[in-house]
């Protein structure tokens, strides 16, 4: 049989993609140390900063105090997530003209597959450079490159040596694996934390290649002896990556069939001691579940609530299930269930977490019409309300409980995951 050809796989990294971003969007700061995070809350975190920033110290994480008291010109930007989200799909699409095999991993990574490309485009080393010509022409982003045969050995490649390059390109592979990956410290592998650093160490295991070059049997039983008998598949994964061994293929859409649409939010559970006021969030999260639900075209027939209830000393929590009357995705239908699963279930201490959710998901192209509500006009409303959010933003309109002092569907409105958009 012929054999199989190697797989050439890159995994793209933008450099400090946020303040990237954002210094090219403001030409005047391209010489000056930056940060993205919130400038009005010093005790807030760095999300982000430009290399001219991390060379002064600053580093992604700490304290916006703590960075500033490094660097006291560094300029903090408040983060634009919607801005950063747009760019990311910009890039893709620049992946997407070379090979139709692009594997997001996260906003600033991706992998990939451009093996059915090098005929067409040249060679990796070639490809890599066209893309980051063209990343940079169009979003001002510098990238990294990272190329391998599997997707752990590219990944390997960007961290650990691509990104320390002028160049920003570097290939691992069989020819080199063992003289550059493996004699690394154990902690530069991927998915080894400190914790599992330690364990490494106490066995004896310093090095990546000490991982790599020990049987496969042996390293089962000495992980055994160090972390119990249910370290078997952790061994061999570990094992694995620290060979190169990634069978994984690139694949342009990772999501599986939906199995639950769902919400939560974290409370500062000393506003949060009354049911009105617990109520008024719980509200929003039923809305942005129903909404996000007829978005994707779903009903649900079990809704799920739960909760984080403290006072600062106690600490409880539940999280119970429903079965509704009907699959459904009417925000009055399922608020009323969640309301009634609440107040069955809260132990009366204040909230710090909520949490909604909906499941056994079905298409809404169909649903059950009842003897007493009218359901067809109940979900052209709705739809009408998605609409209108849909065009003029998530604060066009709201319920007027979103305006009481507990509510905080108008701060989310300018958020996304958390941050400013």
């Amino acid at each position: 049989m012929p054999r199989e050809r190697e797989r050439t796989i890159f995994l793209v990294d933008g450099q400090s993609f946020y303040a990237s971003v954002e210094k090219a969007a403001r030409p005047e700061l391209k010489s000056k140390p930056i940060a993205v995070g919130d400038p009005a809350r010093k005790s807030g975190i760095i999300l982000a900063a430009c290399p001219i920033a991390k060379s002064r110290g600053v580093t992604t994480a700490e304290r916006v105090g703590e960075a500033l008291a490094k660097c006291p010109d560094l300029v903090v930007i408040r983060p634009r997530m919607q801005r950063y989200i747009t760019i990311s799909l910009l890039i893709t699409q620049i992946f997407e003209s070379f090979t139709d095999l692009v594997e997001p991993y996260s906003i600033d990574e991706q992998f990939l597959d451009v093996t059915g490309s090098l005929s067409l485009f040249g060679s990796p080393d070639e490809i890599a450079r066209q893309i980051q010509a063209q990343v940079l022409a169009s979003t001002g982003v510098w990238s990294r490159v990272g190329i391998g045969p599997t997707k752990i050995l590219a990944k390997t490649a960007t961290d650990n040596f691509a990104k320390k390059r002028p160049d920003g390109i570097y290939r691992l592979g069989p020819e080199n694996i063992e003289k550059d990956l493996w004699s690394l410290p154990i902690h530069q592998m991927f998915m080894v934390a400190s914790r599992m650093t330690r364990h490494f160490i106490r066995m004896g295991l310093p090095t990546i290649g000490d991982v790599a070059r020990l049987d496969l049997g042996e390293f089962k039983r000495r992980m055994r002896r160090e972390m119990g008998k249910q370290s078997d598949i952790q061994a061999e994964y570990y094992w694995q990556t620290a060979r190169g061994i990634d069978p994984s293929p690139v694949v342009p859409s990772i999501r599986g069939a939906l199995k639950s649409v769902s919400h939560g939010k974290a409370l500062r559970a000393s506003l949060y001691r009354k049911l009105e006021d617990i109520e008024v969030v719980l509200l929003e999260l039923v809305v942005e579940v129903c909404r996000r639900a007829r978005r994707l075209g779903y009903q649900g027939r079990v809704l799920t609530v739960g909760a984080v209830e403290t006072d600062g000393e106690r600490v409880s929590g539940f999280s119970r299930q429903t079965t509704l009357p009907q699959p459904t995705s009417l925000t009055h239908e399922v608020a009323a269930a969640a309301q009634q699963l609440f107040e069955k279930y809260w132990g009366g201490l204040p909230v710090a977490r909520l949490y909604v959710g909906i499941t056994e998901l079905s298409s809404d192209q169909t649903y059950q019409l009842t003897l007493f509500d009218n359901r067809p006009a109940a979900y052209a409303l709705e739809r009408a309300t998605d609409m209108i959010k849909d065009r003029f933003g998530d604060a066009a309109i709201m319920r007027a409980s979103s305006l009481l002092e507990a509510g905080v569907a108008r701060e989310r409105a300018g958020q996304i995951g958390g941050h400013f958009k």
